[in-house]
């Protein structure tokens, strides 16, 4: 059970027309944001935050930041973010090869070593401490520019954001979500535990 519970998306209309951008990425409205609509001033701005996160400015694809929000939401340990983010993963084209192998990207030959190099930074900022070090700045150099790193770090502190919330919160997932959890992630043990 969740510690608050989503408010119908209906409730704040900003909140709802702002929100038509998470039915392109999830195909609904995630329940994280109708939690946060208790406070629309929260919502709107975490919308536009995720909006702004996830254009595409670079070469980082929308697929590519999705599988960062899910490495993130991974070392985390939050399970709502990780079929959320695995979900859109897919939605946004991710080779299948790739979500039926996200597990073993540092080795599976679906991952080539730009996207290796950026999912590990993702773990890395993701720790608690922090692990980016001298090497992951050197490796992410090879592959991206400046921007491009830019892009990711601000996938993985938005996920840092919906990690924390969504896990305190214990918000409930959504069914479509919880498919693809068990599709791509269910191999590994993926459940829903306190998202019930």
């Amino acid at each position: 059970m969740p510690l608050v519970t989503p408010l119908d998306a209906s409730q704040d209309p900003k909140t709802a027309a702002l929100a038509a951008f998470f039915n392109e990425t999830l195909g609904f409205c995630p329940n994280s944001v109708l939690t946060m609509q208790r406070r629309p001033a929260i919502s709107k701005a975490f919308i536009n935050l995720n909006k702004a996160v996830m254009a595409n400015e670079g070469r980082v694809t929308s697929a590519l930041k999705r599988m960062i929000a899910w490495v993130s939401s991974n070392a985390t340990g939050c399970r709502y973010c990780q079929a959320h983010a695995i979900r859109a993963a897919e939605r946004y084209g991710a080779a299948q090869e790739q979500l039926d192998n996200i597990w073993e990207y540092r080795t599976h030959p679906a991952f080539n070593e730009a996207e290796r190099v950026a999912l590990d930074f993702s773990l890395a900022a993701s720790q608690v401490p922090n692990g980016v070090n001298q090497a992951i700045k050197e490796r992410l150099h090879e592959h991206w520019n400046e921007g491009e790193v830019v892009e990711m770090l601000g996938v993985i502190s938005l996920f840092g954001y919906l990690n924390r919330w969504n896990d305190s919160m214990g918000t409930t997932l959504e069914e479509d979500a919880i498919d693809s959890g068990d599709q791509y992630l269910g191999k590994h043990g993926f459940e829903v535990g306190k998202h019930v």
